[in-house]
């Protein structure tokens, strides 16, 4: 049964169209029109109009199953659908359908759009505990998802209303969770390697993975020249059912506190992160380092790792600075920074800043967490990218050792951490 609605307080005069679709397409629509930037309405107008226009029949379409489907047409469009469906001697579910695969296959699903030079991100602070390692695996998470189904966003500007709620002189200031506007859109689809460069070994433990054997092959080992095999050997995949393959981590090893003893007799030891992945950059978009709280020679290699090459264009790669809200990471943050702008100096390179991610944020924590979140904000270059809250999901999924973004995929965390993800993409 099919029924039209007219409602005068529609836009552009447009009919409320009530009748049925199978589930699947529904979906696939829903999918394929976020992909392509159109509501949903503009894509079953397009169908229809196409569909009216062909000479001859086309395929027809299961529709069992098919349950209520409601959308707004142009007044009178939905009549002549009616007549042609009438000629045709097909049902208007029939038709209907039959107008929205027509759309889809008009409109094949975008590919993804992949950079012509490997990105690096180097996740980075020289104070430990704020957090670097759930960054890195819920960006890198974020960046894998399938670009061919839709996943909740926070959307840019909730960012700055975020912020304006926690100002400092607002007592009754807001979770940065309350009121957010979010947005469903498809996954961004790139192929992510996580490199876990820390000898805690958090990144690799977090997602379920195994840590390096001390007396095996280790990307230590591959760094100081001295490998013991292919440093593809060592990647494993990441949650397979939930990424598709496209997210992989690159165990640690207990060995990298030995790293910077290991470095020191290394020639052109700035370069030799970037040595040691150079065989892995063909197979991905985007590769993401988890970086040690450090100081040493091992920070120098990463910043160097992450600058910016030849052809690259500026914020592509470079430096992600997490801190929290809190003075010590005010602190930590002036020694990054100047150990960063003594590499570029001493080696004219161009050492870029993703941006400022304030993590584990709360505001009912009062003046110090709200004045320090204003602080990072009024620093502006670099600015701040992400606010991630301080919620139970993301501690769960590090017990049960599962991605965020698998383990709780609506939780406002990983809502953030795709926000996120698009900031700095």
């Amino acid at each position: 049964m099919v029924s039209t609605v007219t409602s005068t307080n529609t836009p552009n005069d447009r009919e409320k169209i009530v009748s049925k679709l199978p589930t699947w397409l529904r979906q696939t629509l829903k999918v394929r029109a976020a992909q392509h930037g159109i509501d949903i309405q503009t894509a079953v107008e397009q169908g229809i109009n196409e569909w009216c226009k062909l000479a001859s029949s086309v395929a027809a379409i299961d529709t069992s199953g098919a349950d209520s489907f409601s959308t707004f047409l142009p007044s009178g469009h939905w009549e002549e659908f009616r007549q042609a469906a009438a000629d045709r001697r097909v049902s208007l579910i029939q038709g209907l359908a039959q107008s929205v695969q027509l759309w889809l296959d008009a409109h094949p699903a975008p590919d993804v759009e992949r950079p012509e030079v490997t990105r690096r991100i180097i996740v980075c602070n020289q104070k430990g505990g704020v957090g670097k390692t759930a960054i890195t695996a819920g960006l890198g998470e974020s960046l894998a998802e399938s670009s061919n189904a839709l996943h909740p966003v926070r959307v840019a500007k909730a960012l700055a209303k975020a912020v304006r709620a926690s100002d400092v002189h607002n007592d009754d200031a807001p979770s940065i969770d309350d009121s957010l506007d979010i947005d469903n859109l498809p996954g961004i689809g790139l192929r992510v390697l996580l490199v876990d460069f820390d000898p805690q070994c958090h990144l690799t433990n977090q997602l379920g993975g195994t840590p390096l054997a001390m007396n095996g092959d280790s990307l230590t080992n591959h760094m100081a020249g001295d490998p013991k095999g292919d440093i593809r050997d060592l990647i494993v995949s990441v949650d397979h059912e939930t990424f598709e393959g496209r997210l992989h981590l690159l165990p640690a090893c207990n060995d990298a506190f030995l790293l910077d003893v290991r470095l020191s007799a290394v020639r052109a030891r700035e370069a030799a992160l970037e040595r040691a992945l150079a065989p892995l950059e063909a197979d991905y978009d985007v590769i993401i380092v988890d970086c040690p709280p450090s100081l040493g020679l091992s920070m120098d290699s990463a910043a160097y790792y992450g600058r910016r090459r030849e052809g690259e264009t500026a914020g592509q790669s470079g430096a992600l600075i997490v801190v929290q809200a809190e003075d010590s990471s005010a602190d930590a943050y002036e020694l990054l920074t100047t150990q960063i702008d003594d590499l570029r100096s001493d080696l004219q390179v161009d050492i870029g800043y993703l941006g400022i991610v304030v993590n584990l944020y709360d505001s009912r924590r009062g003046y110090i967490a709200t004045s320090s979140l204003q602080g990072w904000v009024d620093i502006k270059d670099p600015k701040v990218v992400g606010l991630i809250g301080d919620l139970k999901e993301q501690k769960e999924a590090v017990r049960v050792k599962k991605p965020l973004l698998s383990y709780a995929p609506k939780s406002q965390q990983a809502i953030a951490m795709r926000a996120l993800a698009r900031e700095i993409m």
